[in-house]
């Protein structure tokens, strides 16, 4: 067990850590992301834009507002809305669990 929790705690420390150094706009709620590690990932929001936070990034509008935060090297939104950039930089990973929560945000809006 505490071999376990060493592995697990190292390997949390050992992450890598991204930055968000460019995008750019290439279809309604689709980004070419850019990273410090000279990869770039093509996000489609569209499908996970649900809730308190993402939800409100449906309007084109706002969603077009979209900047780098100077301080922390990620995607942000005027109301708040932001991603890890691990999470950005690894998109198609995450994917699958995102629009899962996002189902589960959507469903939390339809409640209130």
């Amino acid at each position: 067990m505490k071999g376990e929790l060493k592995a697990a705690k190292e390997s949390d420390v050992n992450h890598p850590i991204y930055r968000v150094v460019f995008f750019e706009v290439v279809a309604p709620y689709t980004l070419r992301v850019c990273f410090d590690d000279e990869t770039e990932q093509v996000i489609d929001f569209q499908g996970i834009l649900e809730g308190e936070v993402f939800g409100p990034l449906r309007d084109a509008a706002l969603f077009s507002q979209v900047r780098i935060d100077p301080e922390v090297h990620t995607l942000v939104w005027p109301n708040g809305a932001d991603f890890d950039p691990a999470t950005l930089h690894d998109w198609p990973e995450h994917l699958s669990e995102l629009q899962q929560m996002a189902k589960r945000w959507s469903l939390a809006e339809t409640k209130k």
